[in-house]
């Protein structure tokens, strides 16, 4: 009769007791918040007890994982303030003590060690399933196959020939100028010379007087 009574006892002080140790900002607590319809679209399914019942239970297999001596149960973790756009707080209990709380580091190196099984679970991502107050998962390095160090040795040898090239075509066009503006400054000259001689004037050179006109220098 008297185990009968603590256990009734018990029942009746379990919901006011979650209550006092589930709170909004409870300093051992986090909040999580939910965006099935963003990850899924139409494919989206709906968040009731069942969905609560599957995060309570990876969570206590987060725990144990965690702790791996430690046995954690739904009943260790506490949730309240629940709100239809899928947001909740929630606590974890201590296995040996009910009235005790995990330290919160402690539930934040478990959630971070089994994110991906967590987030799995719920076919969401560290965007679409947050955990308020806790880093996302780290993506871990890609590796490439190529070392970087050839990387960055060929991005200078690349570097260099572009330059050698650049030079050689610069050189290249500065010599054709140069040919091209020799040759129009003879050309030019050339045409001058024509041009005095059909005028009857000697623009350049020694005075040939065995071309001309004037008696005094023909006559023998």
């Amino acid at each position: 009769m008297l185990v009968r009574i603590l256990v009734l006892l018990y029942l009746a002080g379990a919901p006011a007791l979650a209550q006092t140790l589930c709170q909004p900002n409870a300093s051992n607590g986090y909040m999580v918040r939910i965006s099935i319809k963003t990850a899924l679209g139409n494919q989206a399914y709906e968040w009731n007890e069942n969905e609560m019942f599957l995060f309570r239970a990876t969570m206590a297999f987060a725990m144990r994982r965690y702790y791996e001596t430690e046995t954690y149960n739904v009943d260790n973790i506490i949730v309240c303030d629940q709100t239809p756009r899928v947001s909740f707080w929630f606590v974890v209990t201590s296995p040996d003590n009910a009235a005790m709380l995990t330290p919160k580091a402690d539930v934040e190196k478990a959630v971070s060690m089994s994110r991906n099984r967590i987030n799995n679970a719920f076919l969401l991502t560290d965007r679409t399933l947050e955990f308020l107050g806790i880093d996302p998962t780290l993506v871990e390095p890609v590796n490439p196959n190529t070392p970087p160090w050839l990387i960055v040795f060929g991005v200078v040898i690349g570097a260099v020939c572009a330059g050698i090239i650049v030079m050689l075509v610069s050189s290249l066009l500065q010599k054709r100028r140069k040919e091209k503006g020799i040759v129009e400054d003879g050309q030019d000259e050339e045409d001058r010379q024509m041009k005095g001689v059909e005028n009857g004037n000697i623009l350049d050179g020694s005075y040939n007087r065995g071309f001309t006109d004037d008696d005094r220098f023909t006559k023998l």
